[in-house]
């Protein structure tokens, strides 16, 4: 196995992953769950998914567990807003996100827990914190963290304490004792339609000890890879690492991983609906274009969601498919396997996949630069990580006879120079999943990438 280094947010620097007897338990926070997810809350999704494949072909027993938040202001006010109840709202886009990812074809985290479902673990670790005099509870039931009870806080995100806002100015925060403290459960208000009971009354977790404990209940304490878009550095993960330390004497996590924002002019916010859904992202370009595109760039770094790039992701897909036409099955020549080594080494250097792809292109060229005998064996192990093994499969059925005939009538409004009727039929093939090429033949149908 090879030695893998991950960048840690915490220390700031790359650390060891060290799993203990094989194992490897890896916790990413999840979508919150008041509307359909967009293309920016898939990139955790893909990276932790990729990452847990790569391990798991190292030959490491790897866990992933990525939570879903259904209980949170933003599903209440949503659910208020749409005149839905709060559970039926938030039952609706848990069941559009897992179909939304499903789409993804990487297959599901091993564990997905509810934030409804995890209430008993949830209100245990908020009594030890009471206990432990880490948190305290205010004349109307609410419940918070103590923050500067924890002599660590800020070691997360590298924030003086001082530095720091918990949101003044919203409901309840005159009733702390500190505005730093944030809330740990929340006293049922007027008009909420859920609530749950507790040794201070009815009400609801708050935000940031839901992961806290569903983390803890699935992969215990001290696991080894926490990960998350980078927005989540401060303050949820900064609270979700004081709140075990405080309540339990431990860290939750060894590592802390974190993944940079996708951008759209901006970064991606359903708050200011500057966003593309994940759902209409997937039917414009394809999952696999997709996947190529997240692979593109480094996990730390930002990404613009823009034509360029997506474009250059479907055009890679289009390579690794036209190169696969020319393959045989069975093992690659054994002088190409250190191009394969690269692409597995990269990914252990910080989980490096644009190195990575580098490496495998080479083995692409070199593979037409061959022209015949080659096996596709190493292509496929590298394409298996990153979930697009489908690219070797080119048994695929040609167009039916509805295709056929689009493709026939945008050539014929093409050579009566109607351009929009041309382009509409275009638009028409793609999205039955097909892309016009010209071949030496004239124009033909290939699949979508």
């Amino acid at each position: 196995m090879r030695s893998i280094r991950i960048s840690d947010t915490r220390s700031a620097r790359e650390v060891d992953l060290q799993p203990r007897e094989g194992r490897v338990g890896i916790y990413a926070c999840g979508p919150t769950v008041y509307s359909r997810i967009h293309v920016g809350n898939a990139r955790p999704f893909v990276v932790f998914s990729q990452f847990a494949r790569f391990l798991r072909h190292e030959g490491l027993d790897a866990t992933l567990v990525v939570n879903v938040t259904d209980v949170n202001d933003k599903i209440y006010d949503a659910a208020r807003a749409a005149g839905v109840p709060s559970e039926q709202l938030a039952r609706e886009m848990t069941a559009a996100y897992f179909a939304d990812t499903d789409a993804l074809g990487l297959g599901r985290p091993d564990h997905e827990p509810l934030a409804s479902e995890t209430i008993g673990p949830i209100v245990e670790l908020i009594e030890a914190l009471v206990q432990r005099d880490a948190a305290y509870v205010d004349e109307a039931g609410d419940v918070w963290f103590s923050v500067r009870a924890d002599g660590e806080y800020g070691s997360l995100s590298h924030r003086s304490v001082e530095d720091m806002d918990q949101g003044e100015g919203l409901e309840g925060t005159d009733r702390k004792r500190d505005p730093l403290d944030f809330a740990l459960w929340k006293a049922r208000k007027p008009g909420e339609d859920t609530a749950w009971g507790s040794p201070w009354g009815e009400g609801r977790p708050g935000w940031h000890i839901e992961c806290s404990a569903m983390a803890e209940q699935l992969l215990g304490l001290e696991f080894d890879v926490h990960g998350g878009g980078s927005d989540l550095v401060f303050p949820h993960h900064e609270n979700e690492a004081a709140q075990t330390r405080q309540g339990r004497g431990r860290e939750l996590a060894r590592i802390w991983m974190h993944n940079g924002m996708l951008q759209l002019e901006g970064k991606m916010s359903k708050s200011i609906g500057n966003i593309v859904t994940l759902h209409e992202a997937v039917e414009e370009w394809g999952r696999d274009t997709l996947l190529m595109y997240f692979a593109g760039a480094h996990y730390r770094q930002p990404m613009q969601f823009a034509e360029g790039p997506l474009s250059d992701a479907r055009a890679r897909v289009a390579r690794i498919r036209d190169a696969a036409r020319r393959l045989e099955d069975g093992p690659s020549p054994a002088d190409m396997a250190p191009l394969r080594d690269r692409f597995f080494d990269a990914l252990a250097d910080d989980f490096n996949t644009p190195t990575a792809l580098a490496a495998l292109f080479e083995w692409v060229r070199e593979a037409n630069r061959r022209g015949s005998g080659v096996g596709g064996a190493d292509l496929g192990e590298m394409l298996g990580v990153l979930g697009l093994e489908n690219l070797l499969d080119v048994a695929e059925e040609g167009p039916d006879a509805e295709a056929a005939d689009l493709l026939e009538r945008r050539q014929a409004a093409r050579a009566a120079r109607d351009y929009a009727e041309a382009d509409r039929l275009r638009d028409e093939l793609r999205a039955r999943g097909w892309e016009v090429r010209d071949g030496p033949a004239g124009p033909e149908l290939v699949r979508a990438a």
